[in-house]
C-alpha cells in the first residue's frame, strides 16, 4: 500500500524559516517525479515546486521562487521543501504528491500527473 506522508508545518512569523518532509512507504519515491502543493482557505489548490525523478530538474511557482527549494534525501525515501522567507499569503495546507509515471522530469509535473497524495500539513504564517 502506497502513502505520503507530510511533516514540518506549524505556526511561524513573517520573514521565519520552515522545512517540510514528504515521507513515503510502498513506494521508492527517487523513481518518481514528486511535487509539494498548497491550498490556502477559500482559495484552489496551487502548483507550488516539483523535482524529477533523478533530482536533477526541479520547477517553482513563480510565486516561491528564491524563497522555497525542493531537494530529496533518497536515503530516506523523502522530498523536503525548505521554505525561507515566509509571508502570510503562504498561509495553507501544503500537500506532496508523486508523479503517475517513474523516470520523468519535474517539467510539467502537477496536479493531472499526481497520483498518490499525502493527507497535508498546516503552514500558517503570522504577520
Amino acid at each position: 500500500q502506497v502513502q505520503l506522508v507530510e511533516t514540518g508545518g506549524g505556526l511561524v512569523q513573517a520573514g521565519g524559516s520552515l522545512r517540510l518532509s514528504c515521507a513515503a512507504s510502498g513506494l521508492t519515491l527517487s523513481a518518481y517525479a514528486v511535487a509539494w502543493f498548497r491550498q490556502a482557505p477559500g482559495k484552489e489548490r496551487e502548483f507550488v515546486a516539483a523535482i524529477g525523478w533523478n533530482g536533477v530538474t526541479t520547477n517553482y511557482a513563480n510565486s516561491v521562487k528564491g524563497r522555497f527549494t525542493i531537494s530529496r534525501d533518497n536515503a530516506k525515501n523523502t522530498v523536503d521543501l525548505q521554505m525561507n522567507s515566509l509571508k502570510p499569503e503562504d498561509t495553507a495546507v501544503f500537500y506532496c504528491a508523486s508523479d503517475s509515471t517513474p523516470l520523468r522530469h519535474a517539467q510539467t509535473m502537477g496536479v493531472s500527473r499526481a497520483t498518490y497524495w499525502g493527507k497535508g500539513t498546516l503552514v500558517n504564517v503570522s504577520s
